[in-house]
């Protein structure tokens, strides 16, 4: 318009590299993955400078834009049930596949590589959310198949592979597959025993025990994959318990599957995945694992996913404070860039620390799944996966609506990155498990044993004098957690659990990160003056511009 110039306005944070300027996730992998931090550092800069090209940027947005469409039938009336998507989502999951995201720590094992694996979807989590789903429950799903003598010949190499092949067609002619999974029905959500899809043994094949399945999926994942793990009754009176089934799209002989796509979800966001409910028709599937143990044949694979959920909620953080970083230095208000004004520093400083509290409790977390855990990180992987699920997650809807703030109105518009990243925000807290059924899973994990409780005591110990509020909290949890009067309060369930990943989250960052920045970390977190709002303690004021520094530094 002729009456005005367009001045004091940010820039469009695109063709950075999301690897390179990243001081605490490089610190995290030479400390989690000593092994890998060598090889991997050219992998991760690679693919932290496409995951902030602008090119990656727009899939990103043109695949949130234009949504999946659901096909039922052709134009003759033959049944499809497809999912089609605009070609950034094809883009997008031919870079995270390419990658390795969904399958590198079971091709090549060993010290380390779940964390190389965690860093390099950390990158990809700050970029595009929706492709992660397919590209997480493939990678879950992994462990599962590899132990399935009748069908892993035929499928686990093509899951192993580093290919994306998009087109439906029989399992021997494609050169890459992805799994989903289908657990909740209508009457009973996480309550996965009140399932009544009903499994009815049919015969047996090359791939196994064959099984038709009647009934439905009310949240059925990614129904664009090649297969799904699903839950099924194989008793009328359900007193057998749950069984574990293999559902391929297409069936051995080339034919479809009576896999009846009924709707897409119409989601609050997650955009650019399809979230799906189906019938079964009598649909054919493959017993996996005992029968009657289904739940905890599968919850194998949900503990990957819950993994994945915590690290993508991590990068989620990162993408929003970097994003309120760079507004910040750009913009100008009342004479001074807001990266200047006090009040503004300690909000981002906040959102600093925060951010990279929640990337090492990821990453942290990350190790304890490696092949070679011992005794002591697998206890820890047992109580931390839900603890880190639970509150990584929880904290990442404030994390953003504060971050979006920082931007005033241009973030509060779908042209930017926050409508797609604010609405995703409230996703992991519900997938894989919702906040009250991790903390419950935490009572549990410490109800088998003092093993996970003196795993904890032993990590939390190294950080002991780092401030009197760190070890005033300390002294109290530990007394929870050895006190056998523990699971009769699940009504104590979340505060505990909170406890147990700020307590954690200071540990790793006094053995890893800067130690004021710890210290800092401690005092807003377990000290008595803490809100919860970002911003709000006097204590951010004094180190506000070496953390933000830190966190994103400035040209």
């Amino acid at each position: 318009m002729p009456t005005h110039q367009v001045e004091n306005q940010s820039t469009p944070l695109v063709d950075v590299n999301l690897w390179e300027h990243d001081a605490a996730l490089q610190s995290a992998l030479q400390a989690l993955a000593p092994a890998q931090a060598s090889s991997a550092h050219h992998r991760l800069n690679a693919l932290g400078a496409r995951c902030g090209s602008a090119q990656a940027q727009a899939w990103a947005f043109e695949a949130n834009q234009f949504k999946p469409q659901l096909h039922t039938h052709d134009r003759f009336g033959h049944r499809l049930d497809e999912a089609r998507f605009h070609p950034a989502y094809h883009h997008l999951m031919a870079l995270a596949l390419g990658e390795g995201l969904h399958a590198q720590p079971w091709a090549h094992p060993g010290p380390g590589a779940q964390v190389e694996r965690a860093a390099a979807y950390y990158l990809f989590g700050q970029l595009e959310n929706g492709v992660q789903c397919p590209v997480t429950m493939t990678y879950a799903v992994i462990p599962v198949m590899a132990q399935q003598p009748g069908l892993a010949p035929t499928w686990l190499p093509r899951l192993l592979a580093r290919d994306y092949d998009p087109i439906l067609r029989p399992v021997t002619q494609k050169t890459a597959v992805t799994m989903g999974m289908g657990m909740t029905e209508k009457q009973g959500g996480s309550d996965v025993r009140r399932n009544s899809t009903l499994a009815t043994l049919d015969g047996q094949d090359t791939w196994g025990e064959r099984y038709t399945v009647r009934g439905h999926k009310w949240f059925f994942s990614a129904p664009m994959c090649d297969a799904f793990l699903i839950l099924a009754q194989t008793d009328p009176d359900s007193s057998a318990g749950l069984t574990c089934f293999f559902l391929p799209r297409i069936l051995p002989d080339g034919q479809r599957n009576h896999l009846r796509v009924q709707r897409l979800k119409d989601k609050i966001g997650n955009l650019s995945n399809a979230s799906s409910e189906v019938e079964f028709e009598d649909a054919y599937v493959w017993r996996v694992g005992e029968v009657g143990r289904g739940v905890p044949t599968i919850l194998e694979m949900g503990n990957h996913t819950r993994l994945d959920c915590a690290i993508g909620s991590a990068a989620i953080q990162r993408a929003g404070l970097i994003q309120s970083l760079h507004h910040a230095r750009a913009r100008q208000a009342f004479g001074r860039h807001l990266a200047e004004q006090p009040l503004m520093q300690s909000v981002l400083a906040d959102l600093c620390l925060e951010s990279e509290a929640s990337m090492w409790l990821a990453l942290f977390l990350a190790r304890t799944f490696d092949a070679d855990a011992d005794a002591t990180q697998q206890a820890l992987r047992r109580v931390l996966t839900p603890a880190a699920k639970y509150w990584i997650c929880k904290r990442l809807p404030h994390v953003m609506a504060e971050s979006m703030e920082v931007l005033g109105g241009n973030g509060y518009v779908e042209e930017g990155p926050f409508g797609r990243l604010f609405r995703e925000s409230p996703l992991n807290s519900i997938w894989e498990g919702s906040g009250n059924v991790m903390c419950l899973d935490v009572l549990r994990a410490l109800g088998r044993g003092h093993e996970s409780a003196e795993a904890l005591r032993a990590l939390w110990q190294e950080a002991r004098g780092l401030h009197p509020a760190y070890d005033a909290q300390v002294r109290a949890t530990e007394a929870w957690l050895f006190d056998p009067a523990r699971s009769l309060e699940e009504h104590t369930a979340r505060a505990w659990t909170e406890r147990i990943a700020l307590l954690t989250q200071a540990a790793l960052l006094w053995r890893h990160a800067p130690q004021e920045n710890a210290a800092l970390f401690v005092e807003t977190r377990l000290g008595t003056d803490w809100r919860g709002t970002m911003g709000s303690h006097p204590a951010l004021a004094a180190q506000a511009r070496a953390i933000m520094q830190r966190a994103w530094p400035q040209a």
